[in-house]
């Protein structure tokens, strides 16, 4: 089994344009993703897919493989559906990256390649983390799960999720923007039209539950700082 690590990256974003080549110390964003997943044990290939020609240079003179993707793809998701399809074929399970997540942890991704060599009958996962303040719980940038007793996600949801209507005593899980597909599952996921709750909460993991298929949630070890905003730079630079 042949693992692609595929990192999506856009230069257009609402918050925070030009974000991939934001530099956090001497180096691009984009880079520090890179190379954390450069030290991972699993990972056959690694690459960048963008539509921008600016992060293609970039990463291109960086030595990392890049790809070119339309810019009709609309997702992340999307664009490495786009490679698996054509440039990328002879790879049975991508991993997408967060290319705003300078901090990913490589044993995390290991993990979850190795989650598929150990069950076959896997298609999709991602990962979570144990949420340990109230802020974050009702942060609805902050993405929640909660799964059954075989760790395979029941829901996703910006509000909190569980509702705790007693105040007892319970877990609350981060979602962690990281994901794995089996070839076959991508290009028939990419596919699929959006669905009403993928629209209602702007997730699109919720296409897939919404079509009954399953989702494996891998617990992560430490939590992975994102870089939604300029801000988030300073945050990200005091971590390492």
């Amino acid at each position: 089994m042949k693992t692609a690590v595929v990192i999506p990256s856009r230069y257009g974003s609402s918050r925070f344009p030009g974000k991939p080549l934001a530099l956090i110390g001497n180096k691009f964003l984009i880079q520090h993703s890179l190379e954390r997943v450069k030290m991972c044990k699993e990972v056959d290939f690694l690459a960048v897919a963008t539509d921008d020609k600016r992060i293609f240079n970039a990463v291109e003179n960086l030595g990392f493989n890049v790809f070119m993707t339309p810019k009709t793809c609309q997702s992340g998701t999307d664009r490495i559906a786009f490679l698996a399809k054509k440039s990328l074929s002879r790879y049975d399970v991508f991993i997408n990256v967060q290319g705003d997540e300078p901090l990913i942890d490589p044993a995390l991704i290991d993990e979850l390649v190795k989650s598929f060599k150990k069950d076959k009958a896997l298609e999709y996962i991602t990962a979570a983390f144990k949420i340990k303040d109230v802020e974050s719980i009702n942060n609805p940038n902050v993405v929640k799960v909660v799964f059954d007793k075989k760790g395979y996600a029941l829901y996703f949801s910006r509000s909190p999720i569980p509702y705790n209507r007693d105040n007892i005593k319970t877990n609350y899980y981060k979602h962690i923007g990281i994901y794995g597909y089996k070839r076959d599952f991508l290009l028939e996921f990419s596919k699929n039209k959006k669905t009403i709750l993928e629209n209602t909460e702007n997730l699109e993991q919720l296409r897939a539950l919404e079509s009954g298929k399953k989702i494996k949630v891998v617990i992560a070890k430490s939590d992975s700082v994102g870089v939604d905003t300029p801000e988030d730079i300073l945050k990200v630079e005091k971590c390492l």
